[in-house]
């Protein structure tokens, strides 16, 4: 069975969003140092690279990113390719190409070929989710959604309505995958974050691959 790795790897120079933490890796010991074992030391923000956002990214007292529901981050996924004349996935959209009861939806934009060249900057220029495709992925049942970017909402948005419409509806939001070697079709997900109890809950790095071969959705 092919199995798909669709994690963007961390380093030094994996862009992050405007105003999160950078990534910085740092050795703490080393067998070269006179050490008994190599051991790196990472810093890094909670939605960096390929990461999970939790309800409690936006909203307070909703599920945390350690009680997400597994059985939501393993299973069947469609894989929708977004022509790349598209910069925005609206209501319209996702009406044609979105089958309604499938509770995993993967969105492959343009965005995926930033990742191509690591040692960029942040791309503000990406594809994302409006309002109005949050509120149709709500109405079709979906229970997670993912994108090819650090984020599925439109850079400097100043009232975050799609996190907000798909989170407050308990829907998991996937962000940062690298969908450049997977065809449009139907896969199996699986996504772990890791488990963070500590700090707010809302989100974890996590690592992603989609496993089979693509069948189409008619």
């Amino acid at each position: 069975m092919q199995v798909y790795d669709i994690s963007v790897p961390l380093s030094d120079s994996t862009p992050t969003y405007p105003d999160d933490p950078g990534i910085q890796i740092t050795q703490w010991r080393s067998l070269v140092g006179g050490d008994s074992a190599n051991v790196s030391r990472i810093q890094f923000g909670t939605h960096s690279g390929t990461h999970v956002d939790a309800p409690a990214h936006f909203i307070q007292g909703a599920y945390r990113v350690e009680s997400l529901p597994l059985d939501i981050l393993i299973g069947e996924a469609q894989v929708i390719e977004v022509p790349s004349a598209v910069s925005v996935i609206d209501e319209s959209f996702i009406a044609n190409t979105c089958q309604a009861g499938v509770q995993r939806v993967l969105f492959k934009t343009r965005n995926s070929t930033f990742w191509s060249d690591q040692e960029s900057s942040f791309r503000t220029d990406y594809t994302y989710i409006d309002s109005t495709g949050a509120r149709k992925l709500v109405g079709n049942g979906a229970k997670l959604v993912g994108i090819d970017y650090l984020s599925v909402e439109k850079f400097k948005s100043a009232e975050f309505e799609t996190h907000r419409i798909l989170l407050s509806n308990r829907i998991v939001i996937v962000e940062g995958l690298d969908l450049r070697g997977v065809s449009a079709g139907t896969y199996e997900l699986i996504c772990l974050p890791l488990r963070i109890a500590g700090g707010s809950g809302d989100g974890a790095p996590a690592r992603a691959v989609l496993r089979g071969s693509a069948k189409n959705v008619s």
